[in-house]
């Protein structure tokens, strides 16, 4: 819970007011406590990379809050991306951690994060323009976001990220220029300074997201409070498909065509996170477990939609990898008590065994010239990833940290090898735990993270590259803290 409230003379709830950083012009920050509204002008170029020019309103608090408010620009403003700012922040350094939920000149609205110290900052971006209230959710080493169109009530704006503070630390109202040489005024109404609800049990937000390779910034496609997993990405960049409630859903990968489109896949009701598309973006291949003994079996159909075709009657077996000539489907499969990596002809018939070492090896994936396979394994201990060639030889460890590795996946262009991480302690791939997305350099084995998140099961569990190679999808979680009748 939040430190009790202060009410500093002529400030409201908060306790000062001062400039971050070294904006050229000074800011100021007055409350009317007859219109519960507090007026805040800043300068500065920017609150973005390491370090931030701002005018802040703040009060020192600690634990847990949800801080809220209706905001809104005064006058047409110099730059769009002028910035009006929820905001927890470490402390009044310039170069500080923080996260605030920002709303543009524009209407953009993002989740704004700096990690650590003097770290750039990154963003997710929320689906909703312009929205008529902003909440700012501190849950914890969690940060979210709410927002309310225009109209109606404060939803999820989907996705959170990872965020350590250490007590107490700051919570206030911002305000950037985004142009040195000019003052922005912005207006913070029915400003609310809450501990936050109990979490509903059992209930959570499912968010599929992309995330840009070279800003590492997130965008929110579209949230749920169903359980969604696993995103492809359509051939054509157009779309992306994922699985939910046992069946298999599209949408425009930008959010813009509004809610997901289910596809027909006939008898198959019961399809888990290991699905795909073939490299002529004309086929679906599915995992399926609604038929006879409810064990995974692989399918493929039309793209459109139709009557699935059995690949193989042997289970259970996941799909994970179709080769770029389109003739060879590449899954993990449980035989005789072990799994391991088969690879079948995409019309079916005999499955050739590749991997027979001890443990488990899971996650297949083919290299974009067809040569080689990308998977998982924890024949030496822990979960790494690995390359054989695509017979089965020479498989070579990729990855020696002390990391659980799950899921690789190869981009288009061949450069990278995306993949999920789980803490050391983590056992298998489970849901909703803290995870990493990070990409492994083909070219010198230099590891980055692209995203801290809550995740796991249904994240990255099949391939899901752009086809330029430009960004990835995924799936996080967040526990869900609003109304149990809410959507």
């Amino acid at each position: 819970m939040a430190s009790p409230q202060v009410r500093a003379a002529g400030l409201g709830l908060f306790e000062d007011s001062t400039d971050i950083g070294r904006p050229k012009h000074a800011g100021s920050a007055a409350y009317s406590e007859a219109a519960h509204a507090y007026t805040v002008s800043g300068g500065g170029a920017n609150m973005w990379f390491a370090k931030d020019s701002f005018r802040f309103v703040w009060k020192k608090v600690s634990g847990d809050l949800d801080l809220a408010a209706t905001v809104a620009f005064l006058g047409e403003g110099v730059d769009p991306h002028r910035k009006a700012c929820l905001m927890v922040r470490q402390s009044l350094d310039e170069d500080a951690a923080y996260a605030d939920a920002a709303l543009h000149g524009d209407g953009l609205t993002s989740l704004q994060y700096r990690e650590t110290r003097g770290a750039p900052t990154r963003e997710i971006q929320s689906n909703v323009r312009q929205p008529s209230r902003l909440r700012l959710e501190k849950r914890g080493k969690y940060v979210s976001m709410s927002v309310a169109p225009q109209g109606a009530d404060l939803v999820p704006a989907g996705g959170s990220f990872r965020l350590e503070l250490s007590e107490p630390f700051y919570v206030g109202l911002g305000v950037c220029a985004h142009n040195d040489d000019h003052r922005e005024t912005a207006v913070f109404t029915g400003v609310a300074i809450t501990p936050p609800p109990t979490a509903t049990p059992g209930r959570w937000i499912s968010t599929l997201e992309t995330v840009a390779i070279a800003s590492k910034d997130r965008r929110v496609t579209w949230w749920t409070r169903d359980l969604i997993e696993a995103p492809n990405w359509s051939r054509d960049g157009a779309h992306l498909y994922f699985n939910g409630r046992g069946r298999l859903y599209r949408i425009t990968h930008d959010g813009a065509g509004g809610e997901p489109t289910p596809i027909d896949t006939g008898f198959a009701t019961r399809l888990n996170n290991d699905h795909g598309i073939s490299p002529d973006g004309t086929q679906l291949v599915i995992s399926d477990q609604s038929q006879g003994d409810r064990k995974s079996r692989i399918y493929t159909l039309p793209i459109t939609g139709g009557t699935p075709r059995l690949v193989l009657e042997a289970a259970p077996s996941y799909w994970h990898g179709w080769s770029p000539d389109g003739k060879t489907l590449a899954y993990c499969a449980e035989r005789n008590g072990e799994y391991d990596v088969y690879t079948i002809p995409s019309t079916g018939g005999t499955e050739t065994r590749l991997t027979d070492a001890k443990g488990l090896d899971d996650g297949p994936d083919y290299s974009p010239d067809g040569k080689s396979i990308y998977f998982n394994s924890d024949r030496t201990g822990r979960m790494q990833l690995w390359r054989m060639n695509a017979d089965g030889s020479d498989p070579r460890q990729l990855t020696h940290d002390d990391f659980n590795d799950w899921f690789p996946h190869p981009s288009p262009d061949g450069k990278w090898i995306a993949f999920l991480s789980y803490d050391p302690e983590v056992q298998g791939h489970p849901a909703n735990k803290d995870v990493q997305l990070r990409l492994l350099s083909v070219v010198d084995g230099h590891i980055e993270v692209l995203a801290k998140f809550f995740g796991g099961q249904g994240t990255l569990n099949v391939p899901s590259w752009s086809p330029d190679s430009r960004k990835l999808a995924f799936v996080s979680y967040q526990p869900d803290f609003s109304s149990p009748n809410a959507r």
